[in-house]
């Protein structure tokens, strides 16, 4: 195994603390001495050991003079846990490879330098590509303090999310569906509007059974029109629920609050999106699974809040001239006013086709 084949397996490690590390970082280490593997680990949960010390941790004989590959560039500060860089030297590490560079300001370098003043020899930005790809949510929720938010819908082949008569299960098959759950087990939050609720009483959980965790809800509902008997609300001391509202109700707020709910009241007759992200990553809510509807879909692109798009097509087309489409809202009059999309991969589900895009920032867009 080379270099890259090293950086890749703690690439793969790194994985293992999906949907458990939240707002932290996916992180994963490697450690080798003449040849060998001799310790491996991952950030495995909030508040728990990062990847370095786990790695070190499991090591099968003495680190020393052996050389570290991990996902991100390790930590010098105290948190949670100690600074991983006091690990490192301590074991006796002698040359460290990094894939990702830290952009919160508590590292940012830091880490790294300390590692080249001890004397450790540093190789910075090794698969970087790859590596900074495990974190978008991260980079974005730590370099500007509100989630980073993924647009996900099921669509027909003719671009229809419903029928004339607004019948929608399923347009995906079972395959699809079941990558959803895998969607929300990787996104902190998941977040729709009222429509969605009165007309499906979803849950918005994640099914996969296997006793893992469940993304906080969030809903946009301006005039508290939530029902308290509706699954969301009396399911919210188990898995938490944020409302949004600009409606004053305190009778019906008092019931909400009572069953578990959080509820944000804001000024005026629209809810302010940018003010709503600002909340959340007041609460340290990283990162948003948007299943929304085609208007709060519309709103959140044209108020630019959308870093990322999951569009799958189902092998149906249901035709009509008032079935309802992913994106609503007034639209835009020339093609050129879209918001600039990069394909980042594809997928196949049987004869479904999931397309995940990069909405990219106005400045690489034009």
């Amino acid at each position: 195994m080379d270099h890259q084949d090293m950086m890749r397996r703690a690439i793969e490690l790194a994985k293992n603390g999906t949907g458990a590390v939240d707002p932290n970082p996916l992180v994963g280490a490697v450690i080798v001495k003449d040849g060998r593997i001799i310790g491996e680990g991952y950030h495995a949960r909030y508040g728990g050991l990062h990847a370095e010390r786990n790695a070190l941790a499991s090591c099968k004989e003495s680190p020393m003079g052996a050389t570290l590959y991990v996902t991100l560039e390790p930590c010098c500060h105290y948190g949670k846990t100690p600074p991983c860089t006091e690990a490192i030297l301590e074991a006796g590490i002698q040359t460290v490879y990094i894939g990702s560079r830290d952009p919160n300001p508590k590292v940012a370098g830091k880490g790294a330098a300390i590692l080249r003043q001890a004397g450790i020899n540093v190789i910075e930005d090794f698969l970087r590509e790859e590596c900074d790809t495990l974190n978008a949510p991260f980079f974005y929720y730590i370099t500007r303090q509100r989630p980073y938010v993924a647009m996900k819908y099921a669509m027909t082949a003719d671009g229809k999310i419903a029928t004339e008569t607004g019948a929608s299960q399923w347009i995906t098959n079972e395959e699809s569906r079941r990558h959803v759950h895998l969607l929300r087990r990787k996104y902190q939050g998941i977040m729709a509007g009222i429509g969605t609720v009165l007309a499906d009483d979803p849950m918005l959980s994640c099914r996969l059974g296997d006793g893992g965790r469940n993304p906080v809800r969030v809903i946009c509902d301006s005039r508290l029109r939530i029902p308290l008997e509706s699954k969301l609300v009396q399911s919210a001391k188990e898995i938490p629920l944020f409302i949004a509202t600009c409606a004053k109700d305190a009778e019906k707020k008092a019931a909400l609050e009572e069953k578990g709910v959080l509820v944000f009241v804001f000024e005026g007759q629209k809810i302010p999106l940018p003010e709503l992200m600002d909340k959340l990553g007041e609460l340290k809510i990283g990162s948003i699974l948007l299943e929304g509807g085609g208007e709060l879909n519309a709103s959140m692109l044209e108020a630019g809040l959308v870093q990322r798009v999951y569009a799958y097509v189902g092998a149906k087309i249901f035709g009509g001239k008032t079935a309802k489409t992913p994106v609503s809202g007034r639209g835009i009059d020339l093609p050129a006013q879209s918001p600039a999309l990069r394909l980042a991969q594809t997928e196949i589900f049987g004869d479904d086709v999931l397309c995940v895009y990069d909405v990219l920032p106005e400045k690489e867009a034009q």
